[in-house]
């Protein structure tokens, strides 16, 4: 078997490569660079998935970064057990054939409890006092301190939020590299995040990429030049590309003008009663899973959406997917945004009202994701002091909320999520031969990379 590194840059797109990349470029050109289309949808779980069961959502159930559990009545996002991902992973069919095979999942998604060999993944500690304390999970579990006591502990206010940046990403490579020489795998998958935050806080274009194009560039090529030197064969990929965005689209406070979204109050503030709601939406980037829970409303809110300005078009779950794990867990219907669009979770009308969780960085309590956490609300004058403010809360031991992240969605600039896009923002696909038209060939060519098959 062939050792293989399989270097995941979130966002990379051959229109990102041409302009400030030159590293990556220079690495494109001398062993191949293909694109491909997105996965449905282009968002990170599900396209992580594809990858690595070599099949789409109808099978492996992963038909977003969150969705609804109609049996808990709760939106869940960002879970982390592999044991959602139905069918089987690549590392167990490479280990079938040969019994030798090792694999390390270094922060790519659903890394817990898989049958991976060796994983690191973010991971907060939850004390009962409610506090959160930032830490990841490894296997095996002796990992965790070892690979800290070298490395210092991981930077996760850098991995998501306004203080998401390139340190990160900076640390999973040295993870990586830690790997490598504690266990040398024969599959390394790893993970850099970095150009997926200014690509979404600022756009694709924006003058402040050029130093993080700079930055991420440098990174994923010391990595390439690193495993190279080891005599290791490096796929280079990425999940999506990022498109510039101007609209946002409220569905859930449209479906709450037509009296069918169920608020709750909560001293002051409105929470959304997804089990008591007729119609709401899961948003996830430029895709909502709209949930319908009267079959005799389908049609009815089918034509709602369709002339929902914003809307590019409607899918039926069952039409993409049947009726296997896929479309149980999708909305029944499912809303594709316009190319400049994208969807909020939003559904209270007045802000004074709106979550206490609105203005932080929540990634679990929030029923859809919320890009607008990557920024800070302009409106604050000091953010610095405020922060400071509620760091000393926790010192003393009170309780409190940073709240910093802005109510103004149409702050964001980039989004993704389409499956069809414009060629120059297309994933791509570096280091193989063999032809990739979607998301799920990626499996295969990471067969044919280890195996020579």
């Amino acid at each position: 078997m062939q050792r293989v590194a399989v270097i995941n840059v979130v966002g990379l797109s051959t229109s990102l490569l041409d302009v400030g990349m030159p590293r990556l470029k220079a690495f494109s050109d001398r062993v191949g660079l293909q694109s491909f289309r997105p996965a449905f949808p282009a968002v990170t779980c599900t396209a992580q998935s594809s990858m690595l069961t070599g099949t789409c959502p109808r099978e492996h159930g992963i038909v977003g970064n969150g969705w609804y559990d109609r049996e808990s009545a709760e939106v869940k996002f960002w879970k982390q057990s592999n044991h959602l991902v139905h069918g089987e992973k690549i590392w167990d069919a490479l280990k079938r054939e040969n019994p030798e095979f090792t694999c390390a999942k270094l922060f790519w998604w659903y890394n817990m409890y898989s049958s991976a060999d060796y994983s690191m993944t973010p991971r907060p500690l939850y004390p009962a006092d409610g506090r959160k304390v930032f830490d990841i999970h490894t296997h095996p579990m002796d990992w965790r301190e070892a690979v800290k006591a070298e490395l210092g502990d991981f930077p996760f206010p850098s991995f998501w939020g306004p203080g998401a940046g390139i340190a990160c990403s900076r640390w999973i490579a040295d993870a990586a590299r830690w790997t490598e020489e504690k266990a040398s795998p024969t599959l390394s998958l790893v993970y850099l995040p970095h150009l997926d935050y200014g690509l979404q806080k600022w756009g694709p274009g924006a003058p402040e990429m050029a130093e993080e194009l700079a930055l991420i560039d440098g990174v994923a090529a010391d990595l390439i030049d690193y495993y190279e030197g080891r005599g290791i064969r490096v796929i280079l990929l990425s999940e999506y590309g990022i498109s510039k965005v101007s609209k946002t689209v409220h569905l859930n406070r449209l479906f709450r003008e037509k009296g069918w979204i169920q608020v709750k109050d909560e001293l002051g503030r409105e929470t959304l009663d997804a089990g008591a709601s007729r119609v709401f939406a899961v948003a996830d980037h430029q895709v909502a899973h709209v949930y319908v829970r009267e079959p005799g409303m389908l049609r009815e809110v089918r034509g709602f959406l369709d002339e929902v300005d914003g809307v590019a078009e409607v899918r039926a779950a069952a039409e993409m997917w049947g009726s296997a794990v896929g479309a149980e867990r999708a909305g029944d219907l499912v809303a594709v945004a316009d190319p400049e669009a994208w969807f909020t979770y939003y559904y209270w009308q007045d802000d004074s009202k709106a979550p206490d969780f609105a203005r932080t960085v929540d990634i679990h309590r929030k029923p859809g994701y919320d890009p607008a956490e990557l920024l800070i609300d302009p409106s604050i004058g000091n953010p610095k002091w405020e922060l400071a403010k509620f760091l000393m809360k926790k010192k003393l031991g009170l309780r409190g909320l940073l709240e910093l992240i802005p109510l103004d969605a149409v702050l964001v600039k980039g989004s993704h999520g389409r499956d069809e896009v414009e060629e120059g923002e297309r994933p791509v696909l570096i280091g193989s031969e063999v032809k990739v038209t979607a998301a799920e060939d990626v499996h295969r060519v990471i067969l044919q990379a280890v195996t020579g098959g």
